[in-house]
């Protein structure tokens, strides 16, 4: 996380880090579904699915990532990726997905290492609209969760994303951005766009420049669209295991009141349903903090533990 200035909260947040690993550690999963959105790191314009399910995949070591293998169990992905079509959900699926932040941070940082434990990883639509709805994340999460609670695979379940955050300046909508920005975004490193190597150096840069421009004040919440009403209503709904709130939110208003990073939260939708088929035990921790120091609105829950068979962690 790059930051000019540690938000009050932080040993909070990384205390409750520091649990959670210990927890996982004492659960030692024996599969890991992981639930994140991308950054065009993996995904572009030209080819953007609503979801995605990785048979391989690969970390790119962007802003805030780890970069390195992931430990999928390709059979076994493939297993429910069948299982899903039967069950009304044709995914798409990667051969080769390639994450970023939003799937390596958690499972670096909770886990100990990109492939420490077998992980089945799913890609949600969360930045390039049309994006994937809440209502619709929260069905896939139930089926996948469904699926995998008839293995009797011990099973941890991360939803991994931001709440309310508005990371355009970034990552521009359509019809925004300079030539190379909007063919990188559009098609990924080519003969017309940024390379790679430059596409993260931009963006290390700018994310560095946009840390001091937050504590400075030449940024403020507004601009971000940190909105802690929005954050705090979508916890406690977390909180509550009751998501029917969200069904019918339209995402336009999602994107105009918390920005369009708050769509990252359709995979805490979706983690959350997924775990609720595997284990009926609410959240027992959680914290919220409007940090506008890390550019968003930051939020954790966790629920279920290790004197049963599953565990989940979003956020």
């Amino acid at each position: 996380m790059i930051r000019a200035k540690a938000p009050a909260e932080e040993e909070q947040i990384l205390g409750l880090y520091a649990q959670c690993r210990a927890d996982i550690e004492a659960f030692n999963p024996e599969l890991v579904i992981i639930f994140a959105s991308d950054h065009f790191a993996g995904f572009h314009f030209s080819l953007m699915p609503q979801y995605c399910v990785g048979v391989a995949a690969t970390a790119v070591q962007d802003v805030g990532g780890f970069g390195g293998p992931l430990n999928v169990p390709r059979s076994l992905a493939l297993a429910l990726i069948d299982e899903m079509s039967g069950k009304g959900f044709d995914a798409a699926v990667s051969h080769q997905m390639r994450v970023d932040h939003a799937f390596s941070q958690p499972l670096h940082r909770l886990l100990g290492s990109l492939d420490r434990y077998p992980v089945i990883p799913v890609f949600l639509n969360a930045i390039a609209s049309p994006v994937l709805s809440f209502s619709r994340a929260e069905q896939l999460g139930a089926t996948i969760g469904e699926i995998v609670a008839a293995t009797g695979e011990r099973t941890l379940v991360i939803g991994s994303g931001g709440l309310s955050h508005h990371p355009t300046r970034y990552y521009p909508l359509p019809g925004t951005a300079t030539t190379e920005v909007e063919a990188y975004q559009m098609h990924g490193a080519s003969e017309k766009s940024m390379t790679d190597e430059q596409w993260f150096n931009r963006l290390y840069d700018m994310h560095v420049e946009g840390a001091t421009m937050l504590v400075d004040g030449r940024r403020t919440a507004r601009d971000i669209r940190l909105n802690a009403e929005f954050d705090e209503n979508f916890m406690q709904m977390i909180r509550e295991g009751n998501l029917s709130a969200s069904r019918n939110w339209d995402s336009e208003w999602v994107i105009e009141t918390a920005g369009i990073g708050a769509m990252e939260a359709n995979s805490w939708a979706a983690g959350l349903s997924a775990y609720q088929q595997l284990d009926p035990r609410p959240v027992r921790d959680s914290l919220y903090v409007p940090a506008l120091e890390y550019g968003i609105g930051y939020g954790m829950a966790v629920a279920g533990g290790v004197q049963d068979q599953r565990n989940v962690t979003a956020g």
